[in-house]
């Protein structure tokens, strides 16, 4: 199994190769593959130090699997090129996610869709992942009508420059800003570039992807996205009407009975999800699990993720995973 990771110096590149190893992927050769400048300069990977190599010569090697974390634009040039000739790439960018043509793909709900035919898969937004995670089994059995997010998300969402911003702020350094505004001691309602709906972008994907993953449009999404000071794990409000009436015990039940969810939810002994606990996990934290008490057949539950881990890395190395084990590869 010949195995590139493309972006392979950036923050999701590093997190992909740290899950690989911890997962044994099986890889017989690996290619770690970067930008021009980054050519040449070296990578460990289990104790091994690799050369990095630009895109071209990677094509050229023909790998089996691409993992794809360097931006949507180098996607859209070089995904296609690597299909060409015969490798499935697994593109965590943007660039695929709402093409008619691309699977998007969160294994553990949808990773069935795959076939040998689909050489460029997308992996969702970090901060749909761990939404659809804990909203698919609750759909399946009381179908949606309204969902209503508001996420709190980490600075690690936006790059290794907005780490920096938080870590000068909290150290008091004036340095290179990554943001309109300060982010220490703040809160800023705007996650990615604004549309002309008056929605940004993230925003959308929330609005978006959940019906591509789950094959439904039938119910609808609004959401609210903003950056708070925290350096990793996103958390999410999340509001949900659905057509059908609940039993609070069946939806914890459900939740906790479902692959890749943790539930955290114990009042008494103030257990609920929070960032601090996700970090450096691949699973998704459910807690605050309660009813609307303003609306029938309505839930409300708080939920937290590792943005690196399950919200990139590691659901774009699962959809890897998936494919080899179902030898779609």
């Amino acid at each position: 199994m010949k195995v590139a990771v493309v972006g392979a110096t950036g923050m999701v590149g590093n997190v992909m190769l740290q899950v690989l190893a911890e997962r044994n992927f099986p890889i017989t050769e690996l290619l770690l593959v970067a930008s021009e400048r980054s050519v040449g300069k070296q990578l460990e990977y289990k104790g091994k130090n690799y050369t990095i190599i630009g895109l071209q010569d990677a094509v050229d090697a023909r790998p089996d699997i691409a993992l794809f974390s360097a931006g949507g634009t180098t996607s859209e040039l070089w995904a296609p090129k690597f299909a060409e000739v015969g490798t499935t790439v697994v593109d965590n960018s943007s660039a695929w996610r709402m093409d008619p043509s691309k699977k998007l793909v969160v294994p553990e709900i949808n990773g069935n869709v795959l076939t040998k035919e689909d050489k460029i898969i997308a992996n969702p937004n970090c901060s749909t992942i761990q939404l659809v995670m804990a909203l698919a089994p609750l759909h399946k059995k009381y179908k949606m009508k309204r969902v209503v997010i508001s996420t709190y998300q980490s600075v690690s969402g936006t790059g290794v420059k907005a780490v920096q911003q938080l870590e000068n702020e909290e150290k008091g350094i004036k340095g290179e800003m990554a943001y309109h505004y300060p982010i220490n001691r703040n809160a800023i309602p705007q996650c990615d570039v604004f549309l002309e709906n008056g929605y940004t972008k993230e925003e959308m994907k929330l609005v978006k992807e959940p019906k591509k993953i789950l094959n439904d449009d039938s119910f609808s999404v609004t959401a609210t996205a903003v950056r708070i000071p925290t350096s990793g794990g996103h958390s999410e409000a999340v509001n949900v009407q659905f057509e059908n009436d609940f039993d609070l015990a069946d939806v914890r039940k459900l939740l906790a009975e479902t692959p890749g969810v943790i539930v955290q939810d114990n009042l008494d002994t103030n257990t609920y999800p929070m960032p601090m606990y996700a970090n450096n996990k691949d699973e998704v934290f459910v807690g605050r699990i309660r009813r609307d008490e303003s609306l029938p057949n309505s839930l409300n539950m708080w939920i937290v993720a590792d943005n690196l881990r399950k919200g990139a890395a590691t659901n774009t190395i699962q959809i890897g995973e998936y494919l080899i084990a179902n030898k779609l590869v």
